[in-house]
């Protein structure tokens, strides 16, 4: 059997989507251990990607020049509130289809291009390309923005035109899937597909990264440790979490004196907020990114509780890439979700999640897994096998088998 897959993000860290499709290949190749498996890398600018790790059989790499030439830029001022289209998204996107059309794609059983970022320039660049016709396609997010839950995006006419050209791509491609089964329906739905979305969840795959570096970890200097690292975007709320957490600590001397609060977050301006917010509490301690070998160290062997922010308000239908990672190693999470959310059908035991709208809720889940923790460091599950092997092969298996000649 043999594979093609073009990705537009293979990075080691400061992106989801790196991590995640950099897995992706991985747990292809354990699927389908004697496939040949060939990656096309259009990638936006030169960054070392340790693409050596990576179990594929061929990588071709091109670092694209994305930079809008003035006059176009100069015209889209004017072009895209008289016409409703982006000069500038149009000359993007002729970029990636110049590269992409000049893949040679027969002889490939099945062939996938993946999405980015929430431009999904390498989907839009294949639109029209014979390639499209034999492709499944997966978006990493919905699109367009307006529809991705917890944005501010307007529903403006230019919007409006980027859903009727992604409605030609799907038209187009072979098949369409997701990361969640809850983003599948709504995308199915949204563009009124005759074919069905698929989903085929996120997976993280240690193999693929250098988890070396340890050099910048922080200090662990509590018995128990909850932590959060990402960002805040797109309705995530960390304030609810973080008051519940302060409740806590200023009524009870043993969680005080036994737990401690830390924060990795992306923007320097969410940092500073919360570091004012909380300066009197030390328990609460609010740190800048980390790449993600210190993340991950951090995560996995200093964390005794990890968090998850789901999208909001009101409902989330992404799979966050965090999810598989934090899979991986059998520690307690919290998530904190809509009461509509991809994290509810997948989180089986009510003790791992907690509405996003109820305080209560919040600080009580939170208080029985510390009490947990401070009683027991033993193994917990709180994702099944939902991130196995196993099960991404079945789901695998399932699109692949729908999608064959």
């Amino acid at each position: 059997m043999k594979f093609l897959i073009i990705e537009q993000d293979l990075r080691v860290s400061g992106t989801s989507q790196g991590i995640i499709s950099r897995s992706f290949l991985a747990k292809l190749r354990v699927s389908y251990p004697n496939a040949i498996i060939d990656v096309v890398y259009l990638k936006r600018n030169q960054s070392e990607d340790q693409l050596h790790l990576l179990p594929v059989d061929s990588i071709q790499t091109y670092v694209l020049n994305l930079k809008v030439p003035f006059f176009t830029r100069w015209l889209n001022k004017i072009y895209w509130r008289l016409f409703h289209v982006s000069l500038k998204e149009r000359y993007v996107e002729n970029v990636f289809k110049s590269y992409i059309s000049k893949i040679d794609h027969n002889g490939y059983d099945h062939i996938f291009i993946r999405s980015a970022g929430l431009d999904h320039e390498s989907i839009l660049g294949a639109r029209d390309l014979p390639i499209l016709k034999k492709a499944i396609v997966n978006f990493h997010d919905p699109y367009p923005l307006f529809w991705y839950a917890g944005t501010d995006a307007k529903l403006s006419y230019l919007e409006l035109f980027k859903l009727k050209k992604m409605e030609a791509v799907v038209l187009q491609a072979k098949a369409c899937m997701s990361s969640a089964r809850l983003m599948s329906q709504d995308m199915q739905y949204l563009y009124g597909s005759r074919k069905k979305f698929y989903h085929l969840p996120h997976q993280y795959d240690e193999t693929v990264f250098d988890l070396s570096d340890k050099k910048n970890v922080f200090t662990k200097a509590k018995k128990i440790t909850i932590c959060y690292h990402g960002a805040i975007q797109f309705g995530r709320d960390v304030v609810k979490l973080l008051e519940a957490y302060k409740v806590l600590v200023l009524g009870n001397t043993q969680y005080k004196d036994t737990t401690e609060f830390i924060l990795r977050l992306k923007k320097q301006a969410d940092i500073d907020y919360l570091a004012r917010r909380y300066a009197g509490i030390d328990n609460i301690k609010v740190l800048g990114p980390a790449n993600f070998s210190n993340a991950a160290y951090e995560q996995i062997h200093l964390a005794d509780i990890n968090i998850i922010l789901e999208n909001g308000p009101l409902y989330c239908n992404i799979l966050v890439g965090k999810a598989p990672f934090l899979a991986s190693f059998n520690k307690p999470v919290l998530a904190i979700s809509p009461e509509r959310s991809e994290m509810r059908g997948i989180i089986k035991n009510d003790q791992y999640i907690a509405n996003a709208h109820d305080d209560q809720d919040i600080k009580y889940k939170l208080e029985q897994l510390i009490l947990d923790r401070l009683n027991t460091n033993a193994s917990v599950y709180p994702f099944g096998d939902y991130f196995s092997d196993a099960h991404f092969k079945h789901l695998l298996d399932k699109v692949l088998m729908a999608t064959k000649k």
